[in-house]
């Protein structure tokens, strides 16, 4: 259904001799889209017209006369008053928006689009479509009760890390029985498809885990009992989800070839284990314990921090009515498109390649953030509102210290060029924002702690 969330008008009316020369029109309606009216009469259109008229008079040929120098009866007969009009609105339209932009005191947030509603000899009424930042009317963002999480570390926590880093240092052995879940296979394989091998289906002296399906349904099942230098045929068929849609569904043969087969040996957890561990000041069991227990708290209050933020800013923009423009989080959707193109990049991946194999168009995919882009924009106008309202500021300082991060992170940014790459308001509202969302955990806890 169509509505208007918000009508804010700002009419100018500029007189001269009694009769209204310009008026000013500003109206936003759905999304945060605007419609900005600008009308121009009197005196200013029909100089406007005459302008038109010479300029399309002095590049008219007409035969017998120089090049723009016909009479102007002639060139009246050849010129139609349609014609000079919609000239002066070519000539004049970027100047009349920048005008009625600042009499209406508006700013676009996309490129606006021009309509003429009406035009004649003595009036034209052009129309400027864009959308502009949305209002946000804030809810509750003081009041709300949360609860932290318990951050302390369990036995089973415990023992479950300490498994893990022996994972880490285990030995492989080679294993002279038969392939079981859990050891690791070398094998050479190729895959055929109607007995053609296919792209990417094929590789030498490659160490597989039985049992940790990183291969297709069927494939590892089929190697346990395996022993060193067997060869298998092995059906399988690709999954109908495959991403690449040449084999989604599609009957396989890969013929495997087991090099050896290896199993894992863990260390003993001990004293001089610990030592190997190699961590400053850590020489017995007891102290390595101590290390990983301190590390999983740490981890666990990290974590708990970042979904208590994120439950607490859910919250706090559900509460908020905000109508977003389209444009807003369709360039969302591109920031996010572009940062998973930016990972998928160290690994020697285009996102034209992606693309390409997913079987999906661009537009696809970027639908695909829809939703995490609506909330993204929702949240960070939420706390845009709140730093407002709460006078939240960001000092030269801060903003300096997180440039400087910048530079350090990144080597290809130096304090030369850094405003090259760094756009310094842009890290000034990051920084606001930060502070407007530590200013609601503040709250939150002072009210968890009056109501306990």
């Amino acid at each position: 259904m169509a509505y208007t969330l918000k009508v804010c008008y700002t009419i100018q009316d500029i007189t001269l001799k009694g009769k209204i020369t310009m008026a000013i029109n500003w109206e936003v309606k759905e999304k945060s889209v605007g419609e900005l009216v600008y009308t121009v009469a009197g005196e200013e259109w029909q100089k406007a017209q005459d302008k038109a008229f010479k300029k399309i008079a002095s590049s008219l040929t007409i035969d017998g006369f120089r090049k723009g120098q016909a009479p102007k009866a002639i060139l009246n007969k050849r010129i139609s008053a349609a014609e000079r009009q919609y000239q002066a609105v070519n000539d004049n339209a970027n100047a009349w928006l920048l005008k009625a932009l600042e009499e209406a005191g508006v700013t676009p947030i996309s490129q606006p689009e021009l309509d003429v509603r009406s035009i004649g000899n003595d009036q034209v009424e052009v129309i400027y479509r864009f959308a502009v930042k949305p209002e946000v009317k804030l809810g509750d963002y003081k009041g709300i009760e949360y609860t932290p999480e318990n951050t302390e570390v369990s036995e089973d926590e415990l023992n479950a890390e300490i498994d893990r880093i022996r994972e880490t240092f285990a030995e492989w052995v080679i294993k002279e029985g038969e392939a079981e879940n859990g050891d690791t296979v070398n094998i050479d394989y190729e895959g055929f498809k109607d007995g053609v091998p296919f792209e990417g289906g094929k590789a030498d002296g490659h160490d597989l885990v039985l049992g940790s399906n990183s291969f297709i349904p069927g494939f590892e099942e089929q190697l346990v009992g395996a022993k060193a230098d067997d060869e298998k045929e092995l059906n399988l068929k690709f999954p109908e989800d495959y991403f690449s849609k040449d084999l989604a569904g599609a009957d396989v043969v890969f013929k495997v070839k087991v090099n050896e087969v290896k199993n894992k040996q863990l260390p003993e957890i001990n004293d001089e284990f610990a030592k190997d561990f190699n961590a400053p000041g850590v020489e017995t069991v007891e102290g390595l314990y101590d290390l990983v227990r301190g590390r999983l708290a740490d981890q666990k209050k990290a974590a708990a921090d970042q979904k208590e933020e994120a439950e607490l800013l859910e919250k706090v923009s559900a509460a908020a009515e905000i109508d977003i423009p389209d444009v807003m989080i369709q360039e969302e959707e591109q920031a996010m498109m572009q940062q998973f193109a930016q990972q998928i990049s160290q690994y020697g991946i285009s996102f034209d390649q992606w693309i390409k194999t997913s079987g999906q168009t661009a537009e696809q995919f970027a639908k695909g953030y829809e939703e995490d882009a609506k909330k993204a924009v929702r949240s960070r106008l939420v706390l845009e509102k709140i730093a407002d309202l709460e006078n939240i500021k960001a000092d030269a300082e801060e903003v300096d210290k997180q440039i400087n991060e910048l530079i350090e992170q990144y080597s290809f940014i130096t304090a030369e060029n850094v405003n090259e790459y760094v756009d310094r308001s842009l890290v000034e509202l990051d920084i606001r924002n930060r502070k407007a969302l530590d200013f609601i955990k503040e709250n939150a806890k002072a009210v968890s702690e009056e109501n306990k």
